[in-house]
């Protein structure tokens, strides 16, 4: 089965838009693939406001989640991929959801055999890269 994270981001966007309250999200920062404002990170999580007025262009996609905005007055594209999503909730009150992680969320193991590439682990790995 595909993930239900991009789903459930969808629906909870919605029913906090619906409920006129403010959605944001928190995004895991360190995950690959991901442009956020890096002076807006702390403790490698950072907060987004995902409202219509502090965004342009929102796309809740399948396997990113994609928008244009201002961060201190700079324009910046930002690129969140689904699964660094670690929660989205109305700032006013709290209400949403935190996330778990899911089959399907780590990023796909290289394949080959590359004597330079980590032994699969349930922990974080650097990998060399020529």
């Amino acid at each position: 089965m595909t993930s239900s994270r991009p789903y459930l981001i969808r629906a909870l966007y919605q029913w906090i838009l619906d409920n006129s309250v403010t959605p944001y999200i928190l995004v895991d920062a360190a995950i690959e693939g991901i442009v956020v404002p890096e002076q807006f990170v702390q403790d490698g999580k950072v907060v987004l406001n995902i409202n219509p007025s502090a965004v342009n262009a929102l796309d809740l996609g399948d396997e990113m989640i994609c928008f244009n905005a201002r961060f201190s007055g700079q324009p910046m594209e930002v690129f969140i991929p689904v699964r660094a999503v670690l929660a989205i909730y109305a700032k006013e009150n709290g209400q949403g959801m935190m996330f778990n992680e899911e089959p399907g969320d780590e990023p796909p193991t290289p394949t080959g055999s590359d004597p330079e590439s980590p032994v699969s682990t349930d922990k974080p790995a650097l990998r060399v890269v020529k």
